[in-house]
């Protein structure tokens, strides 16, 4: 299997300006915006319900709420197969070092 174009070409922009996006003034909602959102649009996933689906049978949600021991949390985008949870995304701006501080990933 061949990468897609634009995962390519999003690889590619986001390697050639690394140290702007490191240096802590990119945020976490132009990295969703400019990497995540199309990178799952490129794997076919309908990131923003394109296709007009009922709140239930949507392919992805955003800040979804799910109960994790006790609490309330709220993941970035929980992906759906016909409605069902497959599986949670939480994105971070990228200065955040989840390799020194892994409390992000909670």
């Amino acid at each position: 299997m061949t990468v897609p174009k634009e995962i390519s070409s999003l690889i590619e922009r986001f390697d050639l300006n690394l140290e702007a996006y490191r240096s802590g003034q990119y945020n976490e909602t132009q990295l969703r915006r400019e990497f995540v959102d199309p990178f799952f649009k490129a794997l076919g996933w309908d990131v923003d319900n394109e296709k007009g689906y009922a709140e239930a049978y949507k392919d992805v949600i955003h800040e979804d709420a799910i109960k994790v021991g006790g609490a309330v949390k709220a993941p970035d985008y929980c992906f759906r197969i016909g409605g069902a949870r497959k599986f949670f995304l939480e994105a971070k701006k990228p200065s955040v070092n989840l390799k020194e501080d892994i409390n992000p990933a909670f």
